[in-house]
């Protein structure tokens, strides 16, 4: 195949140009650029989540930005004092404030924003202001760490170099995650905040892929954003800790590994269904993805996405599955049937099975990571 004439956009995998060098690359701040702005979108609905893995070896998945997104400002500040902690960070989901060394990323408080930071630090000469606000509570498995870490990298990078470079800044995103904080992570999540839109992700070799942006006919993408619910579960969940659940089962070379090669082929059947405009095959799908991720570990799916399961069958829901690794919290996406009355009717519902379960407000995007300056 002509590379150059393919529609997929290609990933180069991790760039070791951001590896022991990542603080000196040479490039200055430009201060007329004494502001800017970045956000990147949600990732909700992964068809074929957990073959992205290093386990997986190769892997496909279909997943969907949406927004609200994650938001991130930055504000350029004279370092008068010449102090090492030279970057004020403002979480304003939590209220807290607090400086971090960039030149030394320390494990209090919230060592994944300070390796972040770590990864594309302001010289010694300035320091950084800067303002985080996320949509939704942390992990609720719709890759919000992810979008917080492209979102931010992605203004960092246009704060520095006045340009975004989408492959590196997923890569950083990625080795932020395995490298510094030693975590399990797939590739999906960077990738779609990144880029974006409805995405058909090859992973040929972890974590080398490619990545297809979905074009679907505007009466498709119409009527997909509006039958889409996003719902919150009431609480938070750990994806590492259940991801270390289970490699531990298909370390022990059980029925999870036919299971995993079957959710390997179900990105491609979502693909033909959007692209088609057959929402209810895409439906079907989400419900097959949501039992092979039960058949892969039985915590994966809890007795109250089940009990959500059964409220979007009532009210005659197209699908539903649980989001990203899944487990005891964490969120649901439902692909809602044609019928608005029974769709305000299940979430009104739904609210009533339990303390902080929710549905939360989600709409398809086409843009994947943005940065300007304000």
């Amino acid at each position: 195949m002509d590379e150059s004439r393919s529609p997929l956009l290609r990933l180069e995998g991790i760039s070791n140009h951001f590896g022991a060098n990542r603080a000196k690359d040479g490039v200055d701040i430009d201060l007329r650029r004494r502001e800017v702005q970045a956000r990147a979108p949600l990732r909700v609905n992964d068809i074929g989540g957990w073959t992205d893995t290093w386990f997986a070896r190769e892997g496909w998945v279909l997943n969907m930005a949406v927004v609200p997104p994650v938001e991130v400002q930055i504000k350029v500040i004279e370092n008068a004092e010449r102090r090492k902690k030279r970057v004020l960070l403002h979480l304003e989901n939590s209220g807290e404030s607090f400086w971090v060394n960039p030149d030394r990323p320390a494990r209090t408080p919230h060592p994944f924003l300070q390796h972040i930071i770590a990864r594309l630090p302001p010289p010694g000469q300035h320091a950084l202001e800067v303002n985080l606000f996320s949509p939704v509570p942390a992990g609720i498995s719709t890759g919000t760490s992810a979008a917080v870490c492209v979102a931010l990298l992605g203004a960092l990078s246009y704060l520095k170099r006045g340009r975004v470079v989408i492959k590196d800044i997923v890569s950083m995103a990625h080795r932020i995650e395995t490298e510094d904080l030693n975590q399990q992570s797939g590739i999906q999540d960077q990738i779609c905040a990144a880029y974006g839109g409805v995405c058909f992700i090859h992973m040929h070799r972890y974590p080398h892929a490619r990545v297809e942006k979905l074009e679907l006919e505007p009466r498709v993408w119409e009527e997909l954003d509006r039958r889409l619910c996003l719902v919150y579960l009431g609480r938070p969940h750990q994806s590492s800790a259940m991801h270390e659940r289970v490699i531990a089962g298909l370390e022990r070379a059980g029925a999870q590994w036919k299971t995993l090669e079957r959710l390997k082929h179900l990105p491609a059947i979502a693909r033909t269904a959007l692209l088609e405009g057959d929402l209810e095959g895409l439906g079907g799908v989400m419900v097959e993805n949501n039992e092979c991720q039960r058949a892969l570990h039985r915590e994966l799916v809890s007795v109250k996405a089940d009990a959500i399961a059964g409220l979007a069958r009532k009210y005659k829901a197209s699908g539903w599955k649980v989001n990203g690794a899944g487990g005891n919290g964490g969120s649901m996406t439902i692909l809602a049937g044609q019928d608005d009355g029974l769709k305000k009717r299940m979430l009104k519902e739904i609210v009533s099975l339990g303390k902080g379960i929710r549905p939360l407000p989600a709409s398809l995007s086409a843009n994947g990571l943005e940065a300007w300056e304000s």
